[in-house]
């Protein structure tokens, strides 16, 4: 830990364990710093990049280092949820690097939950910027394994934390505007924000040929999350969905399957040709916090098998299923637009 600290201060790339990804941090104060996130995961220049910070809820010093105003609904979701997983976009201080913003005038901050960041980012000192710690639009990592999968030989320090708990990114919210838009959906709810700080609406993208440039905040862009294999997706409910993949499979019958199987359908005999795919037991239909902390590790196990064809089930669209289906389509979008 001191030594990642070290790095961090010194302008290295120090990949992290938090709840809901592993991030990959660098000092968000050093420009040359942030730089190197950008090169190590190929990242563009337009994509912003969320800052990490620990300490107090209130009279937060890094915080205060970072943004020129606090609405009073982001003071209610910061102490109803912080530390967790949800990023506020708030208006930046001059101290914050244009890098860190792709030039924008919100800046994204959120205080993880997870013990191994709190403690790297107070031992630093400095507030990290960190987004996911994965080569640019590909499954996200929520082991360290999976970090270094991607990034071996990119980065200073990896620390090793265990798998993530909710497995989706933070959700993003603007609480400036009225209502507040919810960018990116994730394990806090639309539910649960509208419960404490008010109204609140999803953020819907505009046509797929907007310039990046415009895009508002991280984790928008319609290409993100995927795997190599092609990524097939069926939406049904669960009474019908075994006799849905054994119709999507139909499809795909000269290609190597795999399948995201919620443990409902365990025991079920799909038929060929899903009898003969590669499965990940991906957790129960009814407790998509399961499915969430494993979608990501379900993905990249199936293309380790050589699947060429995943066929994944869509979760309602309740509570973080609204973040795992917002994850499923960019990856599927990603996967369709590379072939």
């Amino acid at each position: 830990m001191a030594q990642a600290a070290q790095a961090l201060i010194t302008g290295g790339l120090v990949a992290f364990p938090t709840e809901t990804v592993y991030g990959l941090g660098a000092n968000a104060l050093d420009p040359s710093a942030v730089a190197r996130i950008f090169v190590a995961k190929q990242r563009p220049s337009w994509d912003p990049i969320i800052v990490h910070i620990a300490g107090p809820t209130s009279g937060n010093a890094m915080l205060g280092a970072l943004v020129t105003q606090i609405p009073d609904a982001a003071q209610s979701l910061m102490e109803a949820f912080w530390p967790g997983p949800l990023t506020l976009l708030l208006p930046r201080s001059t101290a914050v690097p244009d890098a860190v913003t792709a030039g924008r005038q919100l800046v994204g901050i959120r205080m993880p939950q997870h013990p191994v960041a709190l403690h790297l980012i107070s031992q630093s000192g400095v507030p990290v910027a960190a987004p996911s710690a994965n080569l640019f639009g590909h499954i996200s990592p929520t082991t360290a394994q999976h970090v270094m999968e991607d990034l071996d030989g990119r980065i200073e320090i990896v620390l090793d934390g265990g798998p993530t708990r909710c497995g989706v990114e933070s959700t993003v919210i603007d609480p400036t505007q009225s209502p507040m838009v919810v960018y990116r959906p994730g394990a806090v709810t639309t539910e649960q924000i509208r419960e404490v700080a008010g109204p609140v609406v999803i953020f819907q993208p505009g046509a797929a040929s907007a310039a990046p440039e415009a895009l508002p905040s991280p984790g928008v862009g319609l290409r993100h999350y995927a795997p190599r294999a092609r990524l097939v997706l069926v939406d049904a409910p669960l009474n019908e969905l075994a006799t849905c993949l054994a119709e999507a499979a139909r499809g795909y019958a000269k290609e190597r399957l795999g399948l995201m199987l919620p443990a409902e359908l365990a025991n079920i005999d799909l038929g060929s040709p899903l009898r003969a795919a590669a499965e990940f037991q991906w957790g129960r239909w009814a407790a998509p916090d399961e499915m969430a902390s494993c979608l990501y590790a379900g993905l990249r196990a199936l293309d380790a098998q050589g699947c060429s064809v995943i066929l994944c089930p869509m979760p309602p669209p309740g509570g973080v299923g609204r973040a795992i289906r917002d994850r499923l389509l960019k990856a599927s979008y990603s996967a369709d637009k590379n072939g």
